[in-house]
């Protein structure tokens, strides 16, 4: 019994080790990333959890020893989400700050070359929002899940009009 105890410990310290290794890879290569995969970005995820699959669980193919480095992954990600959220410190040393791209119509080239963009990756960003213009641009930011948040006058207006009532639409049609 002692053999299998030293085994699942491995298994667990093995599984912590990878987790956190991942996550600080994904955060020394950037939060672009996050949300704009590639054909080559899914081919490295599908290939980066098979080549550490092995490094998890050894040679231990039992569904004892998967549900195991299973168990310890969720585990382990539930108390760094919690860290993160009872401290922000943690939370912003993990998983970095947002960064402003683009005020008032003008991009600010320091963050983007920071957060590793091009002006075409953030011009394509702009008009994903509607925006035809980097002037129309009041706001872009690069927010910490790798998500592009853009406000544009245009865009509040467009928001507005979507919340009026209908009779509010029916009478502005008229």
């Amino acid at each position: 019994m002692e053999i299998f105890k030293n085994e699942y410990l491995g298994i667990i310290a093995s599984s912590v080790v990878i987790y956190l290794f991942i996550i600080l890879a994904i955060r020394i290569f950037g939060k672009k990333e996050l949300s704009q995969l590639s054909v080559f970005d899914l081919v490295f995820i599908l290939l980066i959890s098979n080549a550490v699959q092995n490094a998890m669980v050894g040679s231990n193919t039992t569904l004892a020893g998967g549900l195991l480095a299973a168990a310890t992954l969720f585990l382990v990600n539930y108390l760094l989400k919690l860290l993160a959220f009872y401290f922000p410190a943690f939370r912003h040393a993990v998983q970095g700050q947002d960064i402003m791209l683009v005020y008032k119509g003008k991009m600010n080239a320091a963050n983007m070359r920071k957060a590793r963009f091009s002006e075409e990756e953030l011009m394509e960003a702009i008009r994903e929002h509607g925006v035809s213009s980097l002037k129309q641009v009041d706001l872009a930011i690069l927010e910490v899940d790798g998500s592009i948040s853009v406000l544009s006058e245009e865009f509040h207006h467009h928001t507005t009009r979507k919340r009026k009532t209908h009779k509010v639409i029916t009478k502005e049609m008229q």
